[in-house]
């Protein structure tokens, strides 16, 4: 019941947003039989049906909480390939202690492949980074490694992908703009949408949802906060609406 009423809550603190067009109510497509992992503000919502010790997993932004990945290990013993290009981030991940299904690969996610431009947040302690301009940390931006999907899955030898997060502050929609063009279709998408940036805005998040809806995409999770979005593959969802 408590977690009724707070959904409630959360959803009403939107509307403000919703009305000065800053937000919007998405809704899902489908139910389905889902499970959610990780610490709270650091979870993800999925269907563990089409997931084994043999899939393929990408999680692309990793900051300081691993708490994801690791229950995906612990609930389907795979390897799941993590990536992070910040310094901050690799610094700390390599201080922990985790399994060996936990691949770390430091660099980013892009639409191109090369090198890209990450501006640090205002407050220090913070450690996630965009390709998107900070005004106020400009001066203090630097260049880090990044990679566009197909060139990763050739690089680690594969040709489909069974899950796929990305918390990549903002860059999410070039790069969803990218795989469509590849022709990549993972089968689970975990996106994290970034319109609460001031450069960024809910149209851009409206445009790629219809863009992966078009592209055989369907959505089975939404976060309270409307900004975690989980997505699957039509084909694979018999009860789509």
């Amino acid at each position: 019941m408590f977690n009724f009423f707070r959904s409630i809550f959360e959803k009403f603190l939107r509307v403000p947003k919703v009305v000065r067009g800053k937000d919007k109510f998405l809704k899902v497509d489908f139910e389905c039989k889902s499970i959610t992992l990780g610490n709270p503000h650091a979870d993800w919502t999925i269907v563990p049906d089409f997931l084994n010790e043999n899939s393929v997993v990408y999680s692309f932004g990793i900051g300081y909480d691993v708490s994801f990945d690791l229950e995906i290990i612990n609930h389907f013993d795979l390897t799941i390939y993590a990536f992070d290009p910040t310094p901050k981030s690799v610094e700390w991940v390599k201080k922990q202690n985790l399994p060996k299904q936990f691949v770390l690969k430091e660099y980013g996610l892009a639409d191109f492949d090369g090198k890209a431009k990450f501006h640090p947040p205002e407050n220090p302690d913070y450690v996630s980074a965009t390709m998107l301009e900070r005004s106020y940390t400009k001066n203090e931006a630097y260049k880090v490694e990044v990679k566009t999907l197909k060139t990763i899955m050739v690089d680690l030898g594969h040709k489909e992908i069974d899950l796929l997060k990305m918390d990549i502050e903002g860059a999410e929609y070039k790069v969803v703009d990218s795989f469509i063009k590849s022709g990549i279709k993972p089968n689970q998408l975990l996106i994290e949408f970034h319109h609460r940036f001031k450069n960024v805005g809910v149209q851009q998040t409206i445009n790629t949802v219809n863009k992966l809806r078009e592209y055989g995409y369907s959505i089975f999770h939404i976060s309270k906060t409307g900004e975690e979005i989980s997505f699957m593959l039509s084909s694979d969802c018999p009860n789509v609406k």
